[in-house]
């Protein structure tokens, strides 16, 4: 099994290498990730200045390593379609340095990627640990395994898209479990710090609080708090199939286009 890993921290991320570490145990292990933090960069990919790409070692382990100077979504392009010399048969991204729960997956660079590789219709898992700042990935990457070794028991058998949330904890023993859960939502009050440069002019640091998140128990952010492990099936198909069919009644064909 050919297994690419990637993530939107860093190729020297923590959380990445304790993943990569141990998915060695089931095939050849790949990383291609970005060479900086690319947090909150969502599904951007680079359109007007070339990538560049180097081969690493990464720490001690013995795999094929690879950093990009683009976007989670490029590494994921670049490696299916140059880098590697087989497609990939398991895409997964993290595992991240703080949660990706509700709404805030639009914005998450690290379940674009595995989006990104969904759209090659590669089986992707996107993880994520929360707790934010952690110098210790080993819980959270023994965790991840609970669900990957079902992703792999169950492969060919569905398309799978997954997003993967692991509650801070100090044991493996002290997680309550595993959900199935729906995306929740998150509100935001953003405001914007104003500074000013030497030469006096403006700029904006992007700040604010969340104010609400939404709570019902069929939710992600609901398993989180709960000291669950929280997994979301996802897709990216944004259809309203609900309003497909109430704005098929309109009269469109009464509309003289000019």
């Amino acid at each position: 099994m050919n297994i690419l890993i990637t993530n939107d921290d860093g190729i020297y991320a923590r959380g990445l290498y304790e993943l990569a570490k141990r998915m060695t145990a089931f095939g050849k292990v790949t990383v291609v990730a970005p060479d900086k933090e690319q947090s909150a960069i969502g599904h951007a990919i680079t359109l007007h200045q070339p990538l560049r790409c180097s081969k690493i070692k990464l720490y001690d382990l013995d795999i094929d390593a690879w950093w990009v100077n683009g976007t989670p979504a490029d590494c994921v392009k670049l490696g299916i379609e140059t880098l590697l010399s087989e497609a990939p048969d398991l895409i997964i991204s993290g595992i991240n340095d703080g949660e990706n729960l509700g709404t805030d997956i639009i914005y998450s660079g690290t379940v674009s990627a595995a989006i990104e590789g969904s759209m090659f219709s590669i089986p992707s898992i996107a993880i994520s640990y929360a707790k934010h700042c952690s110098m210790d990935f080993s819980i959270p990457a023994e965790a991840s395994l609970q669900v990957i070794r079902q992703v792999l028991n169950h492969f060919g058998k569905t398309k799978i898209l997954l997003n993967v949330n692991i509650p801070e904890a100090d044991s493996i023993e002290a997680l309550r479990g595993i959900k199935i859960a729906r995306l929740g939502v998150k509100k935001y009050r953003n405001s914007f710090e104003e500074r000013k440069d030497p030469r006096g002019n403006s700029y904006y640091w992007l700040a604010g609080e969340l104010v609400r998140d939404e709570t019902d128990e069929d939710t992600d952010i609901y398993a989180i708090r709960k000291g669950y492990i929280a997994v979301t099936p996802i897709h990216v198909d944004l259809t309203d199939y609900t309003e497909i069919k109430r704005i098929g009644e309109w009269s469109f064909d009464k509309v003289k286009l000019k």
